[in-house]
């Protein structure tokens, strides 16, 4: 997995490449920790993400459950079909914003 970091005055967009599972997972959950508090809008792109697991999911669910508790939107962009229908049979696709 890699993460690209790209600031937009204060919108923060992560493009996540690769797998998110259970080894990669932790590392995406420190990348998003790091840096809260500097942004007021995060967008996801997963535009090259391959596949994401539970614990994939479990991070992004976290990360909106803090973001909504200061009002930061978290927007998930670019998904491809794979990682769409696994956000399908999760129920995800109606927790998190997917555009």
């Amino acid at each position: 997995m890699k993460v690209s970091k790209n600031y937009n005055n204060k919108e923060l967009t992560l493009t996540v490449e690769g797998r998110v599972d259970t080894i990669t997972s932790k590392d995406l959950d420190k990348e998003i920790n790091a840096e809260l508090g500097n942004f007021d809008s995060l967008i996801m792109d997963f535009t090259d993400l391959e596949y994401i697991s539970s614990a994939g999911l479990r991070v992004l669910i976290t990360t909106q459950k803090k973001l909504k508790a200061e009002n930061i939107p978290l927007v998930i962009k670019n998904v491809n079909d794979t990682v769409n229908e696994i956000f399908r049979m999760s129920g995800f696709n109606k927790i998190l914003k997917i555009e």
